[in-house]
């Protein structure tokens, strides 16, 4: 009998035959993989343990730490980032633990030979104890602005990073883009994703689904995503069952015409050979009766191709993919491109990274900051006050959460978890969705535009200036104080851990 056991295949037959043997390796093989949460723990950085046993033989693991998640400049070009990731990052923390099994790998490696026994023990029992305060997914947020912060005991804390950085990080660049990208197709456009197959990952395929929805898209090719999502899968065809079928059968149209049989009313898409004379030939069809949802052009000029199918097909909804991004967008617009709807993929799945950091700024009630050359971070735990005039938002300040609100502003970090326990149920993507086209449109037109975005006003307030300062000199006493930044829009000049 073969069953499965611990995630693995098993089998109590003494014997196996050669095809279940292969099975089985295949299964083992995949599933070695395929991170699950209960192997949560092991998904980290190698430090992130070292540096925690080291906390543990100092005495130090149980000091409350604050640690915060931001980026110290936002990509180029981009006036803004759209925060997300954070509801896979709660649900990392819940499951967060170590195995009897994954501690006896890591004692195994000898890197532990000379860490205190009193840290696997820890690992035994570990269950997340600290507090979590973030910006809701969606918010709009800005350079050294914390999306997140963690405060908990220092070794649970440190622990946290690799894996908060690795969802937040990449779903808050994938929802950026696609907020961007719904920002210039228009509200009516029809946006999909398509990126699955140009994602880093096919874990990295679900998230980028999800947060491509959530950015403002409409819903993904995935089908697994989509089921996962609550959603209903979309797509068209591709080239390869026109050519078989045309190979096989005789013509395009009799590619067209079985796809139809099985998927009537289905876009088609028309560029396999000559996207022209395939518009003309479905105008015939569809005056004859045919019902057509619509096609796709995936090459050539996009924006002169959708003009010459719309002269075919006037009633048509004309779909356009093809490596493109928010400034291929952009430009089809402004070239009165006949277009419904894009297909996004590589562009949007990909691109400049989200260089956002997870940094200690307090430990045991002391402020810290790092001071490295380009690297340098604002001490104490902090709090975004967003000011609002005519529901438009005209700046930020970053304050110490000691100071509190000034008359008009609203702080955006809200605390989502205490003593390791959510205190609300996720959210739906429908509510992430609105709050993202919410906040975009709440934005300065100079900060969203995509050419030469203007950096939004963000003030450092008179106490973490202070603050700033005097941590500072106390470790530096010699350095001119005219080197602390006063500013949140100053450039680093390198970026990294």
């Amino acid at each position: 009998m073969v069953f499965i056991q611990d995630g693995y295949l098993k089998t109590d037959a003494p014997q196996l035959d050669n095809a279940t043997r292969s099975r089985q390796s295949a299964f083992q093989s995949m599933n070695a993989l395929s991170a699950m949460p209960n192997e949560y723990g092991l998904l980290t950085d190698l430090y992130q343990l070292t540096m925690s046993a080291c906390y543990v033989g100092e005495s130090l693991h149980q000091k409350p730490a604050s640690f915060e998640l931001f980026t110290r400049r936002l990509p180029e070009g981009f006036g803004y980032l759209i925060a997300m990731g954070l509801e896979q990052g709660l649900a990392y923390l819940q499951h967060l633990s170590f195995s009897a099994e994954q501690i006896l790998q890591l004692q195994k490696t000898q890197i532990f030979s000379d860490a205190p026994d009193s840290f696997w023990a820890l690992l035994e029992n570990f269950r997340f104890e600290g507090d979590v305060w973030a910006v809701p997914e969606g918010t709009a947020i800005f350079a050294n602005e914390p999306m997140l912060r963690i405060e908990a005991p220092l070794w649970q804390a440190q622990i946290a990073e690799t894996y908060l950085l690795n969802t937040l990080n990449y779903q808050t660049l994938v929802a950026t883009r696609a907020a961007r990208i719904r920002q210039v197709a228009g509200p009516d456009a029809r946006l999909y994703e398509f990126g699955t197959r140009r994602a880093f990952s096919p874990q990295g395929a679900l998230w980028a689904a999800r947060a491509a929805i959530a950015g403002g898209l409409d819903a993904t090719s995935n089908v697994l995503a989509a089921f996962k999502l609550g959603r209903k899968p979309v797509g068209t065809m591709a080239h390869a069952l026109v050519m078989a079928i045309s190979a096989l059968e005789g013509s395009e149209d009799d590619g067209f015409e079985a796809f139809h049989r099985y998927f009537p009313g289905a876009p088609l898409l028309i560029d396999t050979y000559d996207t022209v004379a395939a518009a003309k030939r479905l105008a015939d069809k569809v005056k004859s009766g045919m019902v057509l949802n619509g096609v796709r052009i995936d090459s050539g000029d996009l924006a002169e191709g959708s003009k010459a199918v719309r002269s075919q097909l006037p009633d048509i909804p004309i779909f356009a993919s093809g490596d493109l991004d928010e400034y291929a967008v952009e430009q089809l617009r402004a070239q009165n491109a006949c277009i419904d709807g894009y297909g996004l993929g590589t562009k949007l799945v990909t691109g400049s990274p989200v260089n956002g950091v997870y940094k200690l700024v307090d430990i045991d009630g002391t402020p810290v900051m790092k001071e490295s050359s380009g690297k340098f971070t604002y001490p104490g735990r902090k709090q975004i006050f967003r000011q609002y005039q005519d529901e438009k938002v005209i700046g930020d300040r970053l304050a110490l959460t000691i100071e509190g609100s000034i008359s008009g502003e609203i702080p955006l970090l809200q605390r989502v978890m205490r003593s390791g326990e959510r205190l609300s149920a996720p959210e739906s993507l429908d509510v992430i969705a609105a709050r993202t086209a919410a906040a975009v449109q709440s934005l300065p037109e100079s900060v969203r535009r995509l050419q030469l975005p203007e950096p939004l006003p963000v003030e450092i307030s008179h106490g973490l200036a202070q603050l700033t300062e005097h941590t500072r000199q106390k470790k530096a006493p010699n350095v001119p104080a005219s080197d602390v930044p006063t500013s949140t829009n100053v450039k680093a000049t390198k970026t990294g851990g």
